[in-house]
């Protein structure tokens, strides 16, 4: 058996000019950090011959790869000629959530693939791979930060060049600023999962046609190159306000980004100390990130306390193989 284990994220800034409709054009960057919230997959040789035994959210027991419903499993089992398998997948947290969790699966089923075929595959040539997967050949309408995040573990500045390469830029912090800025980030649940694709579409479309919409891409651009400057100088409290004016910049590219029900809680948090936050992911639902001083963070909390706190630290070691057994 094999084992797999792989982090979800949490982009700060920069989030959109991932999609292909913006960086060939002006080139993007993301300032983003995997979490130790993880999805694990495991796969060993089936009982029954060559059929495929699947268990995830749903089960399938079928003949034949191309039988599989699971768009992404059937894509990488077709890349890597895997056949006769029974495959297990848990997570930490649930999907649909703004966490990356569909590029945490498609890179850690690319470690779990690549290992049971015996080879070796840097962590960039994963985050590549899974991206060329999901928006090359099933043409998901996402961008391509998460595969990287959630690949590569770590703090990261993630620069989206107009060739289409991608540069991965560690953003190295001392110890006790590490610490400062995980203590500061409070997460909450708003108990809503949601499908992207309608917000990233639509989103799309924008970039492509709304130069107001590409004017604020540019502005959330630039937070991230700021944020990264103002992290590596140690200053970790202008998180809040770059999260903050992302968040606004943000709203204005896609009509269901934002609502009602997320506004609130969001101006509650801001209102009992917080200096900035954000919704994580295209929008909708899903986490509610803030950027809170310690004083101020037990106000927060009880000023949210309708919702789930969800307790976080960084993920420095991206995918990797936790059990291996042949």
């Amino acid at each position: 058996m094999i084992i797999t284990r792989t982090p979800l994220r949490i982009s700060f800034a920069g989030g959109g000019s991932d999609l292909k409709e913006y960086y060939l054009n002006h080139g993007g960057s993301v300032l983003s950090v995997a979490i130790n919230k993880y999805i694990y997959l495991s796969m060993h040789p089936y009982f029954h011959g060559n059929k495929y035994l699947l268990k995830y959210s749903q089960n399938e027991l079928v003949d034949n790869v191309d039988d599989i419903k699971h768009r992404i499993i059937k894509q990488v089992f077709k890349d890597y000629n895997i056949s006769g398998v029974d495959f297990n997948s848990s997570a930490d947290i649930p999907s649909g959530t703004g966490l990356g969790s569909s590029s945490s699966f498609a890179a850690g089923l690319t470690t779990l693939c690549s290992t049971y075929n015996n080879n070796f595959m840097s962590l960039e040539d994963i985050a590549k791979y899974a991206c060329e997967v999901e928006i090359d050949k099933l043409k998901e309408p996402i961008g391509k930060q998460d595969q990287y995040a959630c690949a590569i573990g770590g703090l990261n500045f993630i620069k989206f060049n107009q060739d289409d390469t991608v540069a991965v830029e560690k953003v190295i912090l001392k110890q006790e600023k590490i610490k400062q800025l995980e203590d500061n980030l409070l997460l909450f649940y708003l108990g809503t999962t949601r499908s992207a694709s309608e917000i990233l579409i639509e989103q799309k479309k924008n970039t492509i046609k709304d130069q107001e919409k590409v004017n604020s891409l540019h502005k959330m651009v630039a937070l991230s190159v700021d944020l990264k400057r103002e992290l590596q100088k140690g200053n970790i409290d202008a998180m809040g306000d770059i999260l903050h004016s992302g968040w606004m910049y943000k709203k204005e590219l896609a009509a269901k980004i934002s609502n009602e029900r997320i506004d609130h809680y969001y101006n509650i948090g801001i209102k009992n100390g917080a200096t900035g936050g954000k919704l994580l992911g295209a929008g909708g639902g899903g986490f509610l990130l803030f950027y809170v001083k310690e004083e101020h963070q037990q106000n927060v909390k009880n000023a949210m306390k309708d919702l789930e706190e969800i307790e976080f630290k960084f993920n420095f070691e991206g995918t990797k193989v936790i059990h291996y057994n042949r």
